[in-house]
């Protein structure tokens, strides 16, 4: 009879395996005295017993026994039988595992902020800041490129450690799209494909500052570009925002009092405000950052998408010497994609690409060619038509919903492109929000796009990912919150 231990090791032993079933055992008794399933001075069953419980032969027990005695794992107690070895210590139990988890660490690190970047998961409605609808991409279509790019990755043998610059082909496809469709003269020399206009971001930065060095944002500002400067020892300063885009003056003396290493700009379509930045104010902008050795991050994270106006020549198009030009294919395809890039003078994109090495050498090779397969065929163009038609309508019909149930309580002006609108609302702002989350909406707080205490207050709050009832319902719950 088998001692009682309930073990189940005859679970683990599989006789089709490769691996000898003698190891199998071994393998098997050392895990669950690791995991404490077996204490040390646990009686196991003779040789005999287990053989016959697991349906072995009794000389393949043996022989485990044997090797785990040698090792130290058992010992034997004479005629007693084989014991665990009571020299081995008593492993915690899963209780004291995770009461150990949630005391203090006995080491220093890097606390996260009192404020996620991210939205917090969960159910209601998302009010994002931005994003695009993935349901409007076909996912069989997504399928047969992935398809053909395993394949031909498979018969290339491409499935390999790769250039930290990313997929040339799809450095070339990017390069391509930028010339014909953004006026940018660059070449795949001068792309580097990144996790996304984010990871883009704060790889720019880690080669443009060091600690104590300064980069120059507007008082409203994406979130996560300030969290990157402060993660990297830099010192954010905050410049004043009017209807026209970033205070030239202002930007001007903070360069003359702050040594000032770069400019954070949203120039497309500003962010959080949507305001577009005017052809004359950028020409300002560059000089000064011609004058003081400044570079200028530029992230044109949605520039496909206008309702009312042509697109501007992105500030890269008049200095490129001057400029690190981001940008993501997140809203043209799926943000779920991962697949961001900067442009830069070739120098500054091998400095990037050596960042970029430290981190994610291999990057993701499968993707990436998946995605310049989707440029390439034109199927990204095509779903560009597609997305723009869909979010055009949601935009007008978003607008029509804040005129209709916040009048008398928020403003706002349409936007000219984007994703999102900018609604500014009477009343205690912290309070609203605090209501309308209760009443199930998830959206980014007002105080995350201050970088400073004295800029307006307001909501960034995204169309595009909404259906017509989703907007409807998301739209009411926020007017109830504002009344």
């Amino acid at each position: 009879m088998l001692r009682p231990w309930q073990i189940p090791l005859g679970a683990r032993i599989d006789p089709a395996r490769d691996t000898p079933i003698y190891m199998q055992i071994i393998h098997a008794l050392i895990r669950d005295i690791e995991t404490g399933r077996l204490a040390s001075g646990t009686y196991l069953p003779s040789s005999r017993e287990l053989a016959a419980a697991l349906e072995v032969n009794r000389k393949t027990v043996v022989l485990a026994y044997e090797d785990l005695i040698a090792q130290g794992w058992l010992s034997t107690e004479g005629t007693r039988g084989t014991v665990v070895s009571r020299s081995l210590p008593t492993p915690p139990t899963p209780t004291a595992v995770a009461e150990a988890m949630a005391e203090d660490t006995h080491y220093r690190f890097a606390p996260p902020p009192e404020r996620p970047l991210a939205l917090p998961g969960g159910g209601g409605i998302k009010l994002d800041e931005g994003a695009p609808d993935g349901r409007l991409f076909p996912a069989d279509q997504l399928a047969r490129a992935y398809r053909s790019a395993v394949q031909r990755a498979s018969r290339t043998n491409r499935m390999q450690y790769r250039d930290p610059r990313g997929s040339p082909r799809l450095c070339e496809q990017i390069a391509e799209m930028l010339r014909s469709q953004r006026g940018l003269n660059f070449t795949g020399a001068n792309i580097c494909i990144t996790r996304g206009s984010q990871n883009g971001l704060f790889l720019a930065l880690q080669v443009l500052i060091q600690p104590g060095d300064a980069v120059i944002v507007e008082e409203l500002t994406y979130e996560p570009a300030v969290a990157a400067i402060q993660a990297l020892g830099g010192k954010v300063i905050p410049v004043r925002l009017d209807e026209g885009g970033i205070d030239v003056v202002e930007m001007e003396a903070a360069c003359r009092r702050h040594a000032v290493r770069a400019v954070f700009l949203t120039p497309h379509h500003q962010f959080p405000t949507t305001v577009a930045l005017r052809p004359e104010r950028r020409l300002q902008v560059l000089e000064v950052a011609r004058q003081f050795g400044v570079a200028i991050i530029e992230d044109d994270y949605d520039h496909e998408f206008h309702f009312q106006s042509q697109p501007l020549l992105p500030m890269a198009g008049y200095a490129p010497g001057q400029v690190i030009y981001l940008g993501s294919m997140s809203k043209l395809l799926l943000p779920a994609l991962r697949i961001g890039y900067l442009a830069a003078p070739e120098p500054v994109i091998e400095a990037i690409a050596h960042r970029v090495s430290l981190t994610d050498g291999m990057g993701n090779t499968i993707t990436e060619d998946t995605c310049a397969d989707l440029i390439e065929s034109g199927e990204v163009r095509r779903h560009a038509r597609k997305a723009w038609r869909a979010y055009a309508e949601r935009r007008e019909h978003f607008a029509e919903l804040l005129r209709r149930e916040l009048a008398g309580h928020a403003e706002f002006t349409m936007p000219d492109g984007g994703l999102a609108f900018w609604v500014r609302f009477d009343g205690d702002l912290d309070a609203i929000e605090s209501r309308a989350r209760e009443a199930g909406l998830r959206f980014a707080s007002h105080r995350s796009f201050m970088a400073r205490d004295t800029a307006q207050k307001g909501l960034r709050l995204g169309f595009a990912s909404l259906d017509e009832d989703e907007a409807e319902r998301a739209v009411a719950a926020l007017a109830k919150a504002a009344r």
